[in-house]
């Protein structure tokens, strides 16, 4: 399989596995973002999606772009926005 090599497709592939993340660890979410250990609740699944990535996209395009972390943020975080928190 040869490596995505757009810029478009791989934020499309960070977005899509970021949403995957989100709709299969509901419960993590709501609680993290509560309790404000968000990244260690979901830890796993975040560094097997960032695995999953990194196979899929070029290490160039990787290298010169934050995708994954940008896909982390919309999705997990400011979707999230309206869950009480006393992180904001």
């Amino acid at each position: 399989m040869a490596f995505i090599d757009s810029p478009e497709a791989a934020f499309r592939l960070a977005r899509t596995i970021i949403s995957d993340i989100a709709l299969y660890n509901r419960d993590k979410i709501l609680s993290g973002i509560k309790n404000d250990n968000i990244f260690d609740l979901l830890e796993k699944e975040l560094k097997e999606g960032l695995d999953l990535y990194r196979s899929r996209v070029s290490p160039e395009i990787d290298r010169k772009n934050n995708f994954y972390n940008r896909a982390i943020v919309d999705i997990l975080i400011k979707r999230n926005g309206n869950i009480e928190s006393g992180i904001w």
